[in-house]
């Protein structure tokens, strides 16, 4: 017999079955449900399919005007569908939030992960914030997952003074290396009945914990997600910082909320997500080759009958200052989304009859619409600059269709510019109204940015599909 503490046992048993756990995080999904996986990124049927819809296309192209007038009705109607179910959601009142737990009861035992991958600089940050977290101590799990052979940031949470619901896990090196590999990894271990995951530079609200314990209280069974709004902290430092603040109070206060008011998909967003435990791990946890775990998972939730949520307390984090570092996380983004509708869209038929009609439309006006709205935006915006010229150029009045398709074209493009603005800046804080100031006359150029994002995650998940473009982070300047 020997003794030992709860620590050393866990350590014991993390070394001894770690090639079991990782080749099981990265499997699992793709065993169990290969159709739910990315790990595949274009099936034989749909190759096929998209191989003969280009090749009749570029056909069609080339033999008649006709086709080149119908694709681009049917992209200026899809972007104006994807623009009007944002701009729904200005309509929509304010939600009700419960903010405490009803009674006095014992509280449950509540999971934290948090992957790391190069994030020594911000360990004292991480650590500090995830202190305040308003829950007993002897209730949290909190779970520190890092890459076994990322030494320097395992040093560093090693130097912080970490309590014993503390624990560093390390992840032996496999492919693909991406967070939600990681964070499967993690969750065969996961201790709590609820589970939240943050990234390394979050600074989370102290009593988020407690809102969504209380929200799950009184929620519907089927109700197993919970998505905290995220502040961008950091809106003054450039114009790249304040445009990300207002997408994401569009995004993270008008739009999710709305979608949860009606009880239709959500995206959820990468970060601040808390979790019914055991539903996650009937879902098998995230995919791993998919590159925004978050919003595939919030898909895969709907389409076995589950609901998400949202809640009140807000997570704080940076947004990236240069438009390289933008660039790239938003090329990533894109490539998980265009990687997420593939895989939903194998079987058109099936995903319809377990979305339903409405959340099949929704799915395919969030998703599809996001995506073709940022690569067709140049096109858009050349075909308006060119009606323009020859209509300062020419005294005759050309096909009646050209107008109305300008009409419409100058609609979306308007459209979608002023309702980034107006859902953005509806929820946005005095401080952050103040930072947004006349910095919102840059949109236009922000737009071409997610157009040439777009189009690199195009290229990108052709040429290295699984390949996660880390962000780089540091210590925050802001107040928590």
């Amino acid at each position: 017999m020997k003794v030992a503490t709860p620590a050393e046992m866990r350590r014991a048993i993390w070394e001894r079955g770690a090639q079991r756990r990782v080749k099981q995080c990265v499997n699992t999904l793709f065993d169990r449900d290969p159709d739910f996986s990315a790990r595949i990124v274009l099936l034989g049927k749909q190759g096929f399919v998209a191989g003969v819809a280009v090749t009749a296309l570029t056909f069609g192209l080339l033999t008649s005007s006709d086709v080149l007038l119908a694709m681009h009705i049917f992209l200026s109607l899809f972007y104006m569908g994807a623009m009007l179910i944002r701009g729904m959601a200005l309509a929509r009142p304010a939600p009700r939030f419960n903010l405490r737990p009803e009674d006095d009861a014992p509280l449950p035992v509540y999971t934290v992960m948090v992957g790391l991958y190069r994030e020594a600089a911000i360990a004292g940050q991480l650590a500090a914030c995830l202190k305040r977290l308003n829950w007993p101590v002897s209730k949290l799990d909190i779970k520190l997952v890092c890459e076994a052979d990322d030494r320097e940031t395992i040093a560093a949470l090693r130097a912080q003074d970490l309590g014993p619901h503390f624990e560093i896990v390390e992840v032996p090196p496999a492919r693909p290396r991406t967070k939600p590999k990681a964070l499967n990894y993690a969750l065969a271990s996961a201790r709590g009945d609820y589970l939240a995951i943050f990234d390394a530079e979050d600074r989370p609200h102290p009593d988020q914990l407690q809102e969504a314990y209380a929200t799950f209280a009184r929620a519907p069974d089927d109700v197993v997600c919970l998505q905290a709004p995220l502040i961008i902290a950091n809106a003054r430092d450039s114009w790249i910082c304040t445009a990300f603040a207002l997408e994401y109070s569009a995004l993270f206060r008008m739009l999710l909320p709305a979608l949860a008011m009606f009880r239709l998909p959500m995206p959820l967003g990468g970060t601040s997500n808390h979790f019914r435990t055991r539903v996650l791990r009937e879902m098998g946890g995230w995919d791993p080759h998919n590159v925004t775990e978050d919003a595939d998972l919030g898909m895969r939730l709907y389409r076995r009958g589950y609901r998400c949520g949202v809640l009140s307390c807000h997570t704080l984090e940076d947004a990236p200052s240069t438009a390289k570092t933008w660039l790239h996380q938003r090329t990533r983004w894109f490539k998980g989304w265009l990687q997420t509708w593939l895989v939903l869209m194998r079987d058109p038929p099936q995903l319809a009859r377990e979305m339903g009609p409405a959340g099949f439309a929704v799915f395919q006006l969030l998703i599809a619409g996001m995506l073709l709205s940022a690569l067709v935006h140049p096109w858009l915006l050349v075909f308006i600059g060119t009606a323009l010229f020859e209509l300062f150029q020419r005294e005759t009045v050309k096909d009646p269709m050209h107008w109305i398709l300008f009409t419409i074209d100058s609609a979306n493009v308007i459209g979608s510019y002023l309702i980034f603005l107006l859902l953005g800046r509806k929820r946005m804080t005095r401080w952050e109204r103040h930072a947004l100031g006349w910095r919102w006359l840059a949109l236009p150029l922000y737009w071409l940015m997610l157009s040439m994002a777009a189009w690199r995650a195009v290229w990108q998940l052709r040429s290295n599909p699984f390949f996660w473009e880390k962000t780089p982070h540091a210590p925050s300047r802001a107040a928590a």
